[in-house]
C-alpha cells in the first residue's frame, strides 16, 4: 500500500481534482466552467469572486480538502492576485498547492510581482474558445502528480 493514499472516506483526496478560481467577471467564470468541463468533467470547481472570499475559503478547508490548484484572476475586489499570493505565502499549508495568475493585463511588473509572490505562471487570458483550452490545459498541467 502506498503511503500516498488517503483514507477513502474524506471528501477531496490528495489527489483529488479539486480547483478553487477566484474569478470575478461571470463571463470568464462560465467559460472556464465550460472548457474544464469539455478536458476533464471530473473536475471540481469552486469559484470565489473577491481575493478575501478566496482566503476566507481555504481557511475553512481541512487539509485533505485543500485544491490541487489555485488560479487567480489578478484584476479582483479587495485583494488582488498579486496580494492573495502574498497572503498565502504566509501560511505554509498552502506552499505545496501551485497557484496560476490569469489576467487581461500582459504588464511585465505585474508578471514579475506575481512570480515573485509565489505563483507558478501568469498566463494572459485568450481572446478564443480554442486559446482558453489551450491556457486550461497549461493550467491543468501544474496540478499533475496532485
Amino acid at each position: 500500500m502506498s503511503s500516498k493514499q488517503a483514507p477513502a472516506t474524506t471528501a477531496y483526496t490528495p489527489s483529488s481534482k479539486f480547483i478553487l478560481l477566484g474569478e470575478d467577471d461571470i463571463d470568464d467564470e462560465e467559460l472556464l466552467k465550460e472548457v474544464f468541463a469539455a478536458i476533464d468533467p471530473s473536475l471540481i470547481l469552486h469559484f470565489a469572486n473577491t481575493g478575501r472570499a478566496i482566503i476566507n475559503h481555504l481557511e475553512e478547508m481541512k487539509p485533505d480538502q485543500l485544491p490541487c490548484l489555485i488560479i487567480l484572476d489578478y484584476n479582483m475586489p479587495v485583494l488582488n492576485g498579486a496580494e492573495i499570493l502574498l497572503e498565502l505565502k504566509k501560511i505554509k499549508r498552502y506552499d505545496h498547492i501551485p497557484k496560476i495568475i490569469w489576467s487581461t493585463s500582459a504588464s511585465d511588473t505585474y508578471k514579475k510581482s506575481c512570480l515573485e509572490a509565489g505563483a507558478q505562471d501568469y498566463v494572459i487570458k485568450p481572446s478564443n474558445m480554442d486559446g482558453l483550452k489551450e491556457v486550461a490545459v497549461h493550467m491543468l498541467s501544474f496540478a499533475k502528480g496532485r
